[in-house]
């Protein structure tokens, strides 16, 4: 009996041992959520009505780190390259597309785009010449590994199915940023900025909630 019970505590160990060196494997880019709610409320509202009459706009994508490159934009005829990896435009992200949700209709500009989700790239022309751009292509989440892998990249970007382009600001940071940020900020309840840093840039568009 005594030797049971030996051997039934080293298997215990043995086991509870194994299980805490075996850490589940993890994606190389972690997921990313930037989130507001935008409304008009009034000074007395309660927080349960700000709530269930607010609209919410969110950011869902992937967060690449840096991890020691040191031309993660490049240079010249060659910027925005290796970020493309060979497709027309930037992800702007990792794994699924990068996607823009919004309850409220949204005004970038002059242009207004519906409440939806749209799938959002970048276009990188050069080192102050950024464009944001929503699609209406669709992401798939799929267990066929070459679909799956298309979808991860911006080669299923087509330009017909632009709903919006809009110019976007481009400035350098006095710091930097490990790993892609999308953030909002100068938020009221009828507006707001979308920013974009990594390493030592930030890109940004403002935009308006339409009627």
């Amino acid at each position: 009996m005594r030797r049971l019970m030996i051997l039934t505590t080293i298997a215990a160990v043995s086991s509870l041992a194994l299980t805490h060196t075996q850490t589940p494997a993890r994606s190389p880019s972690a997921d990313g959520m930037a989130t507001i709610q935008v409304g008009v409320w009034k000074a007395d509202d309660p927080p349960g009505a700000r709530i269930a009459t607010g609209k919410w706009i969110d950011v869902l994508y992937g967060r690449p780190l840096k991890r020691g490159r040191a031309d993660l934009f490049g240079s010249g005829a060659s910027y925005g390259t290796a970020l493309k990896g060979g497709a027309a435009v930037w992800r702007a992200g990792a794994n699924l597309l990068t996607r823009l949700r919004t309850e409220a209709p949204l005004a970038f500009g002059t242009k207004t785009v519906p409440a939806g989700e749209y799938t959002m790239f970048v276009d990188l022309k050069s080192p102050t010449d950024w464009t944001l751009i929503l699609s209406s292509q669709k992401t798939t989440i799929t267990d066929d590994v070459p679909t799956r892998s298309k979808q991860w990249a911006a080669f299923v970007y087509a330009p017909e199915m632009d709903v919006l382009r809009a110019p976007m600001k481009v400035e350098a940071l006095p710091y930097l940023v490990e790993e892609l940020t999308f953030a909002f900020t100068d938020v009221t309840g009828t507006s707001a900025t979308l920013r974009l840093m990594w390493d030592t840039v930030m890109a940004s568009v403002p935009f308006t909630v339409a009627r």
